[in-house]
């Protein structure tokens, strides 16, 4: 099979293309065929060498979804033939993958696998995030990372849930009129002198230099759910000052936490897509063997939905 690593900390064009042994599920494991890989920006900062450095040579994780064509020992729930998407930590960008069957979950009959990648991790993180900010219908909402695959989802499910203010935070007006397609109902640019009223909450994607920008932008007692790649640095004392609170989210520990809430959250995905309330968009189908170019779009801050790669 093929797989892209890298052996050195870089930008895109430290991706290879390679080959290497089909990997054996272990207990708990599916073994996939991919057709359909998501691009995340927290892989784009990996390669760069940004946060925790891991052991070289690096391989990416993200989602994925395919065809099963193994089952691990002990593994229940899933049968080869199936067709699923995947949360899957590493070894993402290849032919098979290995994916936690926890992870794991079937794509209806009448969905392509494109679609589940653009839909399903991306959703669910909007969509966990949402719930533990605890936003009611009165609240106010300011996604970062707007038009990107997990914010433009954000965008459209607070709106979904009657949120009366959702505003999308951009990197450049050229997103904007899609994300008031979307139901946005203000759009900023990052370096805008000003982001409009403050707002009860934060679903901050970017961190970095944009956090500071991120927590001003709250009322007093307002709170950001910090679930980026990109760390950052607040004072205390401005959190303190503005009786401020910011809340870390990652999916796996939510999915293992509240499986019920993640299950639940999965239905209603689906649901919401298959009747057009909700639109997962897709900037680009990019070959696996050209990673590189796919990493190029998201460092550059151009794409419009989910950048997916197809081996």
């Amino acid at each position: 099979m093929r797989r892209v690593r890298f052996y050195e900390y870089g930008g895109p064009e430290v991706l290879r293309l390679e080959q290497a042994p089909t990997p054996e599920p272990g207990p708990g494991e599916l073994l996939v065929r991919t057709e359909a890989i998501g691009v995340t920006l927290p892989s784009v900062r990996k390669v760069r060498g940004e946060g925790d450095r891991a052991p070289l040579p690096g391989v990416l994780g993200g989602e994925i979804a395919g065809q099963v064509v193994a089952v691990g020992p002990q593994t229940t729930g899933f049968t080869v033939g199936d067709r699923v998407t995947s949360l899957t930590f590493t070894g993402s960008y290849a032919d098979m993958v290995l994916a936690p069957s926890h992870m794991a979950s079937r794509i209806p009959d009448d969905a392509g696998c494109v679609q589940a990648v653009a839909l399903v991790r991306s959703g669910h993180v909007a969509l966990g995030a949402l719930s533990t900010a605890k936003v009611t219908a009165a609240e106010s909402v300011l996604v970062t990372g707007a038009a990107g695959g997990v914010g433009h989802l954000a965008v459209q499910l607070a709106k979904i849930q009657g949120i009366k203010r959702v505003v999308a935070a951009v990197s450049s007006p050229g997103k904007a009129d899609f994300l008031r397609d979307l139901g946005a109902d203000e759009v900023v640019i990052y370096d805008s002198d000003h982001w409009g009223e403050p707002v009860d909450v934060v679903l901050d994607g970017v961190g970095g230099e944009l956090l500071t920008r991120a927590v001003a932008a709250l009322k007093p007692g307002g709170r950001l759910i910090f679930f980026n790649s990109g760390g950052g640095t607040v004072p205390a004392f401005d959190l303190l000052a503005g009786s401020k609170t910011i809340t870390g989210f990652t999916m796996a520990r939510f999915a293992g936490t509240q499986r019920e809430l993640y299950d639940r959250h999965h239905g209603q995905l689906w649901q919401l897509h298959q009747t057009g309330r909700l639109r997962a968009a897709v900037h680009a189908e990019i070959p696996m063997s050209d990673a590189a170019s796919a990493h190029e779009i998201i460092e550059a801050r151009a794409n419009i939905g989910k950048v997916v790669l197809r081996p």
